[in-house]
């Protein structure tokens, strides 16, 4: 019987006592003292938020199928245990053993947001590491980072010894030997960081020295060593048979988790080209899982979890080139066990409707698109490749096959935005309503009403992204589109049957900053965790004036990261990945961008991205 670390008195008077406890059906249990590595696997947010990735359940699995490697899962103690555990000097502790986090010999942490920054210096501080790299010494962790904001590492650089630069099947098996060996040779900490900084896909920023002009850009951005590359090279499963890890038995959360269902990964990346998607251009190229075995593969999870829902991963179903086949038999298969059948990212187009005709109970769901823009222009701009032909094509096929509830998601802030492309929104979702109202009264679906849900976020410009160069826009600016859209909204013929939520754009402002932010912006992290701000994705605790204040504690001008439009020469933070695509091609859908000239899929022809470097996936289809 393994002890607990936290007390019963402590278990009875915190919420959701189960995040703490582990035991999960599918956890993996070994003799720490049969292992050489002991791996903990952090994700820097609630249980329920962590236990939903599947980036970490895939990794989770692979460590643990090495005999020589124990990974264990933690999460952030919420607010409730965070106060406890700092009054009672509660070490940070794994769920698997409940041993501290301390004993281990690396920290592994799942970047997925960048708001969950402030989280990754609760999780160090609570566990008693040093939260700067430089500060620890050979008997703490190694504390390593991956996932989407690995793509640009800079801001979270003085706090992380290595980081791990796209996907995790490639090269962790030789991180782990160049470990060992170097154990095995009693070599020090720094000289395990020169070994692995060897390794494809692996950055050290302490190996790297970085000076500025005196303008605040960028000068160089140099290794100290001969031996350490320039650039790091982004690690791609190509052969999603042989290099993929198969996950067949995923942990089963104790409490419902955000996601709480089988995620079966149908395929990586994307044919598309939105100019805005950093998922979309990093991931590249588009490559697709085997059909028999996705089909094998959602049994054996279905059988080893009792989830009673399956949800089809990917960035965009509908491309699947066998969606139709897969979901055919995922109906048959999942309608005797009673098994829901999850179906994001679809395209709204005829075939997709079709799909997700067979698969919803279409008298309690509602149909989401994702226009992203409401003019054709502001779409054209984007690359999305939708008209609004298509748009209404598609509301018109939804209502004919019982939807009523429709959810049409926006961005606003885009580049080149007018406000004629603002009101393009409010116009498009009146003709959303309309085609609705089109329909005979006798044959429309539901109560005969349509209801229209249009909701905003704000853009922020991503690394590797057609728009990395472009600013982001003001407080006041936002605040006046958003102003601008409501008045519009309710100008429209059918605003009875519309409304419209938004973002705030506090948060928004945020991201913006350190998802282009460098190394500089550290010591306003630690400023601003000190500050209180924690959980900072949750709307009840993010601490706005907490963030502020960082700022001008640190005297950082945010405005320099995030309110300024960057010249297409400047060196950028994140310069020195090689992510697959090319700066030329970025440059080039930049321009394509302004010139408002569309740009084709993957499918349709090669754009000539960078991605046909890998040998594989799309770019290879015959």
């Amino acid at each position: 019987m393994r002890k607990l670390a936290l007390r019963d008195e402590i278990l009875l008077q915190i919420d959701k006592a189960a995040r703490y406890i582990g035991g999960e059906v599918n956890a993996v249990m070994k003799n720490k003292e049969d292992v050489d590595i002991r791996f903990a696997m952090a994700f820097p947010d609630v249980y329920e938020i962590g236990m939903s990735n599947l980036g970490m359940m895939i990794l989770y699995d692979m460590f643990n199928k090495r005999d020589d490697v124990w990974c264990e899962r933690l999460f952030s103690p919420w607010t409730d245990l965070d106060k406890i555990m700092r009054e009672e000097h509660i070490p940070l502790f794994t769920l698997e053993s409940q041993d501290p986090v301390k004993e281990f010999d690396f920290l592994g942490i799942t970047l997925g947001y960048e708001m969950c920054y402030t989280n990754v210096l609760q999780l160090l501080d609570l566990s008693g590491i040093p939260l700067l790299a430089k500060e620890r010494t050979e008997d703490d962790p190694l504390v390593i980072g991956g996932g989407a904001c690995a793509y640009n590492p800079e801001p979270l650089a003085p706090f992380f010894d290595l980081f791990y630069i796209g996907e995790g099947e490639m090269v962790y098996g030789a991180l782990f030997d160049a470990y060992k060996a170097n154990q095995k040779a009693g070599g020090s900490r720094q000289d395990f960081l020169l070994k692995a900084a060897q390794i494809p896909g692996i950055y050290v920023p302490s190996l790297y020295q970085v000076t500025y002009k005196e303008d605040g850009t960028i000068e160089s951005f140099q290794p100290k060593y001969e031996n350490v590359p320039e650039k790091v090279e982004k690690q791609l499963v190509i052969d999603m048979d042989k290099d993929y890890n198969k996950l067949e038995a995923p942990v089963v959360p104790h409490i419902k988790a955000t996601q709480d269902r089988v995620t079966l990964e149908i395929q990586r990346g994307c044919i598309r080209g939105c100019r805005f998607c950093q998922a979309g251009m990093v991931y590249r190229p588009n490559r697709e899982r085997e059909l028999d075995y996705l089909k094998e593969h959602a049994d054996k999870m279905l059988n080893s979890t009792g989830h009673d829902e399956i949800s089809l991963s990917s960035l965009s179903s509908s491309d699947y080139s066998e969606l139709e086949e897969l979901t055919d038999y995922l109906i048959r298969t999942c309608e005797n066990r009673k098994v829901n059948i999850s179906l994001p990212s679809l395209r709204i187009d005829a075939f997709s409707l079709d799909v997700m005709s067979k698969v919803q109970d279409v008298r309690k769901s509602s149909l989401t698109f994702a226009p992203e823009a409401g003019s054709q222009r502001m779409r054209d701009v984007i690359n999305k490749g939708l008209t609004e032909e298509v748009i209404l094509k598609g509301a018109a096929d939804a209502f004919a096959g019982g939807w009523n509830r429709v959810k049409l998601y926006f961005m606003l802030g885009l580049p080149t935005e007018t406000e004629e492309d603002i009101a393009g929104i409010a116009d498009l979702a009146n003709k959303v309503a309309k085609t609705f109202y089109e329909i005979p009264k006798g044959e429309r679906p539901g109560n005969g009403r349509v209801d229209v849900v249009s909701s905003t976020s704000f853009f922020v410009p991503k690394p590797f992204t057609p728009f990395q160069w472009v600013r982001q826009c003001t407080d006041e600016e936002f605040v006046a589109k958003q102003k601008f859209l409501s008045a519009k909204m309710k100008e429209q013929i059918n605003h009875k049957s519309m409304r419209y939520n938004w973002h705030e754009f506090e948060l928004t402002k945020l991201e913006g900053i350190f998802a282009r932010g460098d190394r500089r912006l550290g010591k306003v992290l630690v400023a601003a965790y000190k500050n209180g701000c924690i959980f900072d994705s949750w709307s009840e605790f993010f601490n706005y004036e907490g963030w502020m204040k960082a700022f001008e504690e640190c005297h950082v001008d945010y405005a320099f990261y995030v309110h300024r439009e960057r010249s297409l020469d400047e060196i950028l933070p994140w310069d020195f990945i090689n992510a697959g695509v090319t700066k030329e091609f970025l440059i080039r859908e930049y321009k394509r961008a302004h010139e408002e000239v569309v740009t084709p899929n993957c499918r349709q022809g090669c754009s000539g991205c960078g991605c046909r470097a890998y040998e594989g996936g799309v770019c290879y289809e015959a």
